[in-house]
């Protein structure tokens, strides 16, 4: 069983010790004995510990910084949501195939922001601008928030605010089963809890540092229990020896475990495996050991946003992945809705 995200190193940005959060979360730290660090900004950290990128990679993973949130122009989020929302940078999780491998470079370590209220305010600001219409926010594009949750209980607050919103509505997606602290939130039905979910070989393979599918579909369970509107990310989708049994056997799974009432209102999204050329580069660096097939000739060239170009599954592979795990979701979940697959 994974335990708890606790960080081996900390650094605090002058900024938020202006906040009260950001008081309260050294104070936590420090009575640990975690070594926190002071940093004018989280640009300026250098010189982790290590003896080489392997090792200095490892530590910036397990290394939390705590900042304020200055850029307050959200990103769009399709097709999960109109936006994202920023609570969390970063990811304590060592899973091969992740897009952050490349997006966070060179500083893969975990930023938390402090300032709650600037970021609620420009929330409250996108949700008028579309009013009557809801707006979605999407809180785990750039980390599994819930990772961190337990120490900062950002997330937690954060449901509770679109808890009181009329307008507004939360999503996000977790690989961990710390989840007990926000089974009490006063979420109103308003945020829709998703775990990412995928067969055993896939999770033991490629997804180090992570709850197991048995944590993850049992933690399931509980939310749909506490009454939030449940999803599954199947994500992402990686054909291998026996997937088509391996799928079956987790969808089985899922379907036993939830109650009648978290089989309701139930969504699925579907994301393939696919890899850019620079994400190659990146996860044979940092994990020079994985199973993971990225050899580009068997694969599909697609056009990506940004004008980066990412190999996919041919259209015949999609095609069978499409028609295997949606028939098997309309198998065990006739009343789920699948949002889509990508």
């Amino acid at each position: 069983m994974v335990k708890p995200f606790i960080p081996q190193l900390v650094y605090v940005e002058p900024g938020a010790l202006e906040y009260p959060l950001g008081k309260e979360l050294i104070s936590k730290f420090e009575e640990k004995g975690i070594e926190v660090r002071e940093t004018t900004s989280h640009n300026q950290i250098r010189n982790l510990p290590g003896d080489n990128d392997f090792q200095r990679y490892r530590i910036a993973k397990s290394t939390l910084v705590i900042g304020v949130r200055k850029t307050l122009k959200f990103d769009t989020s399709k097709p999960s949501a109109e936006y994202a929302i920023p609570l969390v940078t970063g990811c304590m999780g060592h899973c091969h195939y992740c897009y952050l491998q490349t997006t966070m470079g060179s500083k893969p370590y975990i930023r938390t922001y402090v300032n709650l209220e600037d970021i609620f305010e420009a929330t409250e600001n996108y949700m008028k601008e579309r009013a009557p219409e809801i707006t979605r926010f999407e809180a785990s594009c750039t980390s599994d928030v819930v990772g961190v949750d337990h120490l900062t209980h950002t997330l937690k607050k954060t449901i509770e605010f679109f808890g009181k919103t009329e307008y507004g509505k939360l999503r996000f997606v977790t690989k961990f089963a710390h989840i007990d602290h926000l089974l009490d939130a006063k979420h109103n039905g308003r945020t829709r809890f998703r775990f990412s979910m995928n067969d055993d070989y896939i999770i033991k393979n490629f997804e180090n540092g992570t709850s197991s599918q048995e944590e993850r579909i049992m933690a399931a369970g509980r939310v749909a229990d506490a009454g939030y509107p449940l999803g599954f990310i199947i994500a992402p989708i990686y054909l291998h020896d026996g997937w088509k049994e391996q799928y079956k056997e987790m969808f089985e799974k899922l379907e036993a475990t939830l109650s009648s009432s978290g089989k309701k209102d139930l969504t699925f999204e579907m994301i393939q495996h696919r890899f850019t050329k620079p994400a190659k580069r990146v996860i044979e660096k940092n994990y020079p050991m994985t199973k993971l097939e990225l050899d580009e000739s068997k694969r599909k060239w697609k056009w990506g946003k940004y004008g980066i170009g990412k190999f996919v599954y041919t259209d015949q592979e999609q095609e069978e992945i499409k028609d295997t795990l949606g028939r098997y979701i309309n198998d065990y979940f006739p009343e789920a809705k699948i949002e889509y697959f990508t």
